[in-house]
């Protein structure tokens, strides 16, 4: 149970604006036929050449943009795992084709590159639900505490921090905190902080941000979908609500969903995370069923119908111009990725341990 914790409201009705602009801009793009698709892979593929360049993609963009790093020699993996290659990668230019976070933890592992993402306005609604000066505020008010932050934040919330972590290193990390006597802050997802604390016992002051695909998943209605495929597994991300949680087969990241889709004996899969997956997983597990888990019944509003509206801001266009033009560049104040980098590179160093 987590203790009683002092911090500003979190202001969930700017987020969803903010989530419904970004799918007027997403939903509101021609759809691209094979000529023009045709046509802009073309110039991309050239452009990656000449502008010494990779492709990098998060799970969570459109399928075509995802395959289209794995043609190029890029990468499509989470966001740690992306600046990881990136940072690995002899290319001087690095292109993220996912949201701003991911661009800027690209940028803090690589500063000596130049990070181009197609679209600077895409970001999180845990980004957006956190922002730093309120978030140092409310850390303040704890001095003797370790703060950890998850990887969906900004440079300027990590430089705040003493760890970053993901969601497949979280329960690690908190536990080994524990085992050192630490007091923990989480941030910002409210829901991967309760199901840490349901695995490790820690009472941690939580931040009380969301997703906004995640939180919309439904414990009823997954329960009825349930029923109707007795053979299927339910694959649950812990950004999900502790009813939903509480219905899974396997909870685990991104990757590990992946991973659980393809060694899980079961014919079927109800998946419970964004549908941007579904390109890896079934490439991944060819032969198995996937279904995305129910996002409305009571209560539900669909405001992502389980496609985050800033991923979907990521398309073949503004890849194309971006890499033409060179604009949409990714700069860190050198101060804050100074203290930005530490909480990372303590994760990198852990996770290698």
């Amino acid at each position: 149970m987590s203790l009683t914790i002092h911090m500003p409201a979190v202001d969930h009705d700017s987020v969803r604006k903010a989530a419904a602009e970004a799918a007027d801009i997403a939903y509101a793009i021609p759809p691209i036929d094979a000529a023009e698709r045709e046509a802009l892979t073309s110039r991309i593929r050239a452009q990656l050449v000449k502008q010494d360049a990779v492709l990098v993609a998060h799970y969570y963009v459109d399928a075509e943009l995802q395959q289209l790093a794995e043609e190029t020699g890029g990468y499509v993996s989470d966001s740690l795992d992306m600046a990881r290659f990136g940072n690995e990668h002899p290319a001087s230019t690095l292109v993220v084709a996912g949201v701003r976070f991911m661009g800027e933890t690209a940028k803090i592992l690589n500063p000596e590159k130049r990070i181009l993402m197609p679209d600077l306005r895409a970001t999180c609604s845990l980004d957006l639900n956190c922002p730093a000066e309120q978030f140092s505020a409310f850390c303040d008010q704890y001095p003797d505490h370790t703060v950890v932050v998850y990887a969906n934040t900004s440079a300027a919330v990590k430089a705040r921090a003493d760890w970053m972590v993901t969601s497949g290193s979280a329960v690690a990390v908190i536990e080994h905190l524990l085992k050192q006597g630490e007091k923990i802050i989480w941030g910002p997802d409210k829901h991967l902080g309760n199901y840490i604390e349901s695995l490790t016992g820690a009472e941690m002051k939580i931040w009380q941000g969301s997703c906004i695909v995640h939180e919309e998943f439904r414990a009823e209605e997954l329960k009825q979908l349930k029923a109707q495929h007795p053979e299927a597994a339910v694959l649950v991300h812990p950004e999900s609500p502790t009813a939903v949680i509480a219905l899974a087969d396997y909870v685990g990241s991104t990757t590990g969903l992946i991973k659980a889709a393809t060694e899980m004996p079961n014919p079927t899969f109800i998946v419970a995370t964004d549908n941007g997956i579904f390109y890896k997983m079934q490439q991944a597990a060819p032969h198995k069923t996937l279904i995305e888990a129910p996002n409305a019944g009571i209560g539900a509003t669909c405001k992502s119908c389980a496609h985050c509206p800033w991923m979907a801001m990521n398309n073949l266009r503004n890849l194309a111009e971006v890499l033409e033009t060179g604009t949409n560049e990714i700069h860190i104040d050198a101060e804050i990725r100074k203290r930005a980098v530490l909480p990372i590179q303590r994760l990198l160093e852990f996770t290698s341990r």
